[in-house]
């Protein structure tokens, strides 16, 4: 089947947060517009190789879509009507937003041009902290962005918050559910924070001057979210991801699903017609190739059978509704016991995985080990398969 999921990545920001290792500038001096021209041309060059489905879901990360003016946020949507005409009834049409980088005008141009969505890196409600990461939004930010989206039509609002943050307690975990629970969110995302490479973090943490909280408040902090936004009628539907009924990720579902999709813009990764592949990071770069009429690709990788079959169990176990093994053998022509078997008997024994409801799922142990988990998938199919 051909995609039908588009993710479109906007490398620009009003700053760099001190934890992101995303492909994202700060937006001063950059060619902004050089670069929506090349997203179009990258577009038209996509669907021309493979052509779109009906799309189900987009998606506009960042960076920060948000710092786009609402003329260029109008060119942007427009662009992508163009190219992919068709869309699903239920279309969920998703853009990540900071407060405080969303105006009336701005919010406006994006409900009218089809996003429906909006994601919210509200990340802490503790003020001193949101400077401690580098984050340029106050806590009245998100009040006003959430007032102001929801003046605009907007009734589907996802936050994302961070635990595991410098000096972060227990307690300021819970005041910050708390808080985000009182704006009434359909989803949040809730992540723990990791000190990747090529960010000031990192390189705070490797002089010894990166507080981190322990690794019983880190899990305290994990659990104290899953059970109050229990509480509070959200399902936990994924590791990191909680949403009230109905209102879980469509397109987030597609990754985890091993789906495929476009992936379009600088640094962005895709799935298409088989392949996996991840564009170049530099703007000029990027801008210079789609001008040429080259796709902007650094990197592309066929996904053998194998390969999917791991993705497809390393991925969908991330979802707590698990894997469904008919799915599966449907998709490969095999069933999963014939090439997970002795990993299966091993999870199963070791208390991280159970069959719940007809499907393969993790436990409460083996949610607390995920990682552990999917390590284990790695290379067994190919090995089954020689």
């Amino acid at each position: 089947m051909p995609p039908e999921a588009v993710y479109i990545h906007i490398p620009f920001c009003t700053n760099k947060c001190h934890y992101c290792d995303f492909t994202a500038y700060v937006v001063k001096g950059q060619p902004v517009d050089e670069y929506l021209s090349a997203l179009e041309k990258e577009m038209e060059m996509w669907v021309r190789k493979v052509p779109p489905g009906r799309i189900r879901s987009v998606f506009l990360g960042g960076g920060t879509p948000t710092v786009l003016t609402p003329s260029q946020m109008e060119r942007l949507l427009s662009a992508v009507r163009r190219f992919f005409p068709e869309w699903s009834g239920d279309l969920e049409f998703t853009a990540e937003a900071n407060p405080g980088t969303t105006g009336p005008d701005l919010l406006r141009v994006m409900r009218e041009g089809g996003v429906n969505r909006l994601s919210l890196g509200v990340q802490t409600f503790r003020p001193d902290l949101l400077v401690r990461i580098g984050r340029i939004h106050t806590v009245e930010d998100v009040f006003r962005s959430v007032e102001q989206a929801r003046a605009a039509g907007f009734d589907n609002l996802s936050f994302d918050l961070i635990f595991g943050l410098p000096d972060q307690r227990v307690e300021d975990m819970e005041r910050s559910l708390e808080q985000a629970l009182a704006l009434k969110p359909d989803h949040l995302s809730v992540y723990s924070l990791k000190v990747e490479e090529n960010t000031l973090f990192h390189l705070l943490y490797e002089r010894g001057q990166l507080p981190l909280p322990s690794e019983d408040d880190e899990l305290a902090m994990y659990q104290l979210t899953r059970r109050r936004l229990a509480e509070a009628g959200f399902v936990h539907y994924e590791i990191s991801n909680f949403a009230l009924p109905g209102r879980e990720s469509r397109h987030n579902r597609t990754y985890w699903l091993n789906e495929e999709y476009y992936g379009l813009g600088a640094g962005a990764h895709g799935y298409v017609d088989g392949w996996r592949h991840a564009n170049v990071r530099g703007i000029r770069e990027y801008i210079r190739r789609c001008r040429d009429g080259r796709l902007p690709v650094a990197e592309r990788n066929p996904v053998p059978k194998a390969e999917a079959m791991e993705n497809e169990m390393i991925l969908g176990l991330r979802l707590l509704q698990g894997v469904d093994p008919s799915r599966f053998h449907r998709r490969f022509g095999r069933r999963v016991e014939e090439i997970f078997g002795k990993v299966l008997t091993s999870l199963f024994e070791r208390g991280l995985l159970t069959e719940r409801d007809g499907r393969l799922a993790l436990t409460e142990r083996g949610l607390l080990f995920g990682n552990e988990v999917f390590a284990a998938f790695v290379g067994e199919a190919e090995q089954a398969s020689g």
